[in-house]
């Protein structure tokens, strides 16, 4: 697993995108999940609260090894990015170990949060909406 800090003290220097740093498949071949926490302040944090968090990620990733494959943790942005091998429910377990470490952390989104979303809005919706859509469609 790789845990990589983007430091705001750091010199700015251009590197590669995200997109293209990510892992999309593990060593089998098997396509990885990924989530993005955005962790509000985080660059205002003291160094030795951004240490202790950095502490914390790191053994909660190792205690993860098997799933978690990357993370990447930009401070400039106070972003959290995390790659992770699929199956059930590894996304929310996670996120909610990641949030008891971090109170602030706010998933930004994923895939099946983004569906299960829109899932739920479409049920909402008045009946004469879903027939205008369906005849649409």
């Amino acid at each position: 697993m790789t845990l990589r800090i983007i430091d705001q003290d750091q010199q700015l220097v251009p590197g590669k995108h995200l997109w293209r740093r990510v892992p999309t498949t593990d060593a089998s071949g098997q396509c990885l999940n990924d989530f993005m926490l955005l962790i509000p302040g985080l660059k205002q944090w003291s160094a030795s609260r951004r240490n202790a968090l950095l502490d914390e990620l790191k053994g909660l990733f190792d205690a993860h090894a098997h799933q978690v494959v990357f993370a990447d943790l930009n401070l400039k942005l106070n972003l959290l990015w995390v790659s992770h091998r699929q199956g059930k429910g590894i996304t929310l377990n996670l996120f909610q170990a990641i949030r008891e470490r971090v109170p602030e952390a706010v998933l930004v989104a994923s895939q099946a949060e983004a569906q299960l979303g829109w899932l739920e809005q479409q049920r909402r919706k008045p009946k004469g909406i879903r027939r205008l859509l369906s005849w649409i469609r």
